[in-house]
């Protein structure tokens, strides 16, 4: 028998795709998610989005955002990022949130029957059942371990999927996302679509008998390592739509449905409006490349300040200082 052709291999996800029926969605391409949920959002945890804030303005009027305007109306979704609500909730549905790259998941509590939106995770769906354990050990759990915390079976029967955990409770190696950083408040780190922290360490404190766990230090994505109190929230997974950021809009009206309003190149503007601006031809005058306001835009030009530096943070993110990347 000849030997058959090599078979194509598919990547590893697919994107949906269009036929170029016309010129906009020639080079349209988006993520799969046909679990999203087809009707419009919870209207009780809603609100509507409207002022100077669609706009980029603050209370005066003044542009504090460039490059924001008009788009498509728009409701807020109260998220809940705190996640103190003891016991089981039953995941109603996933939705799209205009708002966010990341989806929603609209939760039901089993014994309250209260509605909350809370981030979902990757693989979550409609019937999963999602707890948090921020307000402490619940005693059936507590009975079925012996009345003793065993953190091996402590971690087994509570380190699952959309479950929110303080950090202390978190196994090392684990990939959380809706970070905290204090106790009581809300998340602040890893909310966007596809992001994630991992936990690498335990700071302890005391004798080898009565031992206290400190400090929880976790890797962000960007290389950053930094501590994060042992009662803050977090939540044991990805964040859901991992392949946000291969999306194609194919057209530039699709990103003003999305309240992005065009970008000029300095260069283009005239003198008064740009450092770069003005002069015969393609020429921005001898300038160093800056900003809009003067400021340094490249050649490694650094904004921190050097005598307040952040006592949370063990080790920076890499910066290259403006220099190309090299591959090793």
């Amino acid at each position: 028998m000849p030997a058959s052709a090599p078979m194509r291999k598919e990547g590893a996800f697919q994107m949906k795709t269009y036929k170029p029926r016309t010129p906009g969605i020639r080079h349209l391409r988006r993520p799969i998610n046909d679990h999203l949920w087809k009707g419009g959002p919870h209207m009780k945890l809603t609100f509507a989005k409207v002022g100077h804030g669609k706009g980029g303005r603050n209370n005066s009027g003044r542009v504090v955002m460039r490059h924001m305007g008009g788009g498509h109306r728009r409701r807020i979704r109260t998220v809940d990022y705190v996640r103190d609500t003891p016991g089981k909730h039953l995941v109603e549905r996933i939705e799209y949130d205009p708002n966010r790259s990341a989806h929603l998941a609209l939760v039901e509590s089993v014994k309250t029957k209260e509605k909350s939106y809370i981030i979902a995770s990757e693989g979550m769906r409609a019937g999963d059942t999602v707890e948090s354990f921020l307000s402490g050990i619940p005693r059936d759990l507590l009975a079925s371990m012996g009345g003793v915390v065993d953190p091996g079976m402590l971690a087994a029967k509570t380190a699952f999927r959309g479950n929110c955990l303080p950090m202390h409770m978190v196994p090392l190696g684990t990939q959380v996302y809706n970070v905290g950083s204090t106790p009581g408040k809300g998340a602040v780190f890893c909310r966007s679509a596809g992001t994630y922290a991992t936990v690498i360490a335990r700071e302890e404190v005391g004798s080898e008998k009565n031992k206290k766990i400190k400090d929880v230090t976790v890797r962000l994505q960007s290389g950053e390592v930094r501590k994060v109190a042992k009662d803050a929230c977090a939540t044991i997974g990805v964040a859901s739509n991992p392949n946000h950021h291969f999306r194609q809009l194919g057209k530039a009206g699709r990103s003003r449905w999305l309240n992005i309003r065009p970008t000029v190149r300095g260069l283009a503007m005239n003198a008064c409006d740009h450092p770069h601006g003005g002069g015969r031809g393609k020429s921005k005058g001898n300038v160093h490349p800056v900003s809009i306001w003067g400021t340094p835009a490249k050649s490694g030009y650094k904004t921190r300040k050097k005598r307040n530096p952040n006592k949370h943070v063990v080790q920076e993110r890499v910066r290259n200082q403006g220099k190309r990347k090299r591959d090793n």
